[in-house]
């Protein structure tokens, strides 16, 4: 009973995902416990032990303030403001979810009645293919970039062309990618295009709203944005990758999919094709000319990340492991590796330095090197023998960038991170 209460009561605001049903059914198993008690114990029993009977209103007093306690805390969002505060709390709970579906989607994701046609389409085509009609969208927590955060139905969007993005704005590639986007959503609208993106997060910060429109207002996106906290979104379009386009034609079936970046020629030539077939007369403009930038395949340093969910290219000597510990550098530190100096606290997601400044080596290969960083205080890099530059990190998780040499090159890298700053990954292009 109190558990189906409170997931009624966390629907009803609107703020149904992995972190409040989690926190839902903790309070929830708080108050159902001396209820439970209550409903199998008997009368009788309960009179024969004194200890209960001289606590008894006491206890039935507890559970109605929990329940209390519950119905504010979900109707006042306390579960996405605790995720704000602590915004690892769930991360143990999704790595157990992706380690549980990751055969699935490898497999090409969970299949229904609704998109078991979209393996029909080919990743990268250079064609028009048939997969099926789109599937909706759904759980969405917030959508920005539409009149009073209005949500987008697929069904009302018909006669129209829909590109779907799947991206999260902290991920190197999307940040890639979204140029293409945003100048296709620039040219085409006009001529019938609808470019709905669909950012659905890799971080746990990338859940809340306000650092999402920030991203937004980063990269210049004007076409409506939906956050799909939960991935439900996501896992209806079996989708794998970030980014990844789905290109719906004016009957609301899908005609092309392209996972991860590149292939922009061959989907920008598709959605002239589509707006021409829906309306013959409409005026299309020139095609965009945004240089594609996809580094070649194995040409860079693998993307590197701290957390001890997924940490790779770790080039120290000693084990790398969740929790506090004293890390020094190598004397010989492989390429394409990372290694710390320095007292550090290693979390799921991220790395801080735990007592003082504590340092990261990176020796790497490309001509842009970013990191993904949170929290408050600065970093100083220093690129090979160059000057070091300090760069002040202002509390909004994002990416930084620490090298644009214009061209690939290998070398090292240096940082020096200050407590309060929290490290999530280094990405090289």
């Amino acid at each position: 009973g109190p558990v189906l209460a409170a997931i009624i009561v966390a629907g009803s605001t609107g703020q149904i995902g992995v972190g409040t049903v989690t926190l839902t059914l903790s309070f929830a198993i708080g108050v159902a416990i001396p209820l439970l008690l209550f409903a199998l114990a008997g009368r009788g029993l309960i009179e024969r032990i004194r200890a209960f009977r001289t606590r008894e209103r006491g206890l039935r007093i507890a559970a109605g303030v929990a329940m209390i306690a519950l119905a504010v805390g979900l109707i006042f969002n306390v579960p996405q403001t605790l995720q704000r505060l602590l915004p690892d709390y769930t991360a143990g709970f999704q790595q157990d979810l992706a380690e549980q579906q990751g055969d699935a989607l490898d497999l090409g994701g969970l299949v229904t009645d609704e998109n078991r046609d979209l393996d029909q389409c080919t990743n990268g085509a250079t064609v028009l293919e048939e997969c099926g009609t789109a599937p909706a969208i759904r759980g969405i927590e917030t959508w920005l970039n539409t009149p009073e955060g209005t949500a987008l139905d697929l069904d009302e969007l018909r006669g129209q062309v829909v590109l779907i993005d799947f991206w999260a704005y902290s991920c190197i590639n999307c940040q890639r990618s979204i140029p293409h986007v945003v100048a296709w959503d620039e040219a085409y609208r006009d001529a019938g295009l609808q470019v709905v993106g669909i950012h659905s997060p890799e971080y746990a910060f990338e859940k809340d709203a306000g650092n999402v429109a920030a991203g937004i207002r980063d990269f210049g996106i004007d076409y409506p944005v939906a956050l799909d906290n939960s991935l439900a979104t996501w896992t209806a379009y079996r989708n794998r990758y970030w980014p990844a386009h789905y290109l719906i034609d004016a009957e609301g079936t899908v005609r092309h999919i392209s996972f991860g970046e590149g292939n922009y020629a061959a989907t920008e030539k598709m959605i002239r094709e589509l707006l021409a077939a829906a309306d013959p007369e409409a005026a299309l403009p020139a095609p965009t000319e945004i240089a594609d930038e996809t580094p070649e395949v194995g040409s860079t340093t693998r993307e590197t990340f701290l957390g001890s969910a997924k940490d790779v290219n770790f080039g120290g000597d000693q084990p790398y492991r969740a929790g506090r510990g004293s890390y020094s550098y190598p004397q010989r530190q492989p390429e394409d590796s990372f290694a710390l100096a320095g007292d550090w606290q290693i979390e799921t997601q991220y790395a801080t330095p735990a007592d003082g400044s504590a340092g990261i080596r990176l020796t790497y290969r490309a001509a842009e090197v970013r990191t993904v960083l949170a929290g408050t205080g600065e970093i100083t890099v220093r690129v090979d023998d160059g000057a070091p530059q300090v760069i002040s990190v202002d509390g909004t998780p994002r990416s930084y960038g620490l090298l644009d040499a214009g061209q690939a090159q290998s070398g090292t890298i240096t940082v020096e991170v200050s407590p309060g700053v929290q490290v999530y990954s280094f990405t090289f292009g």
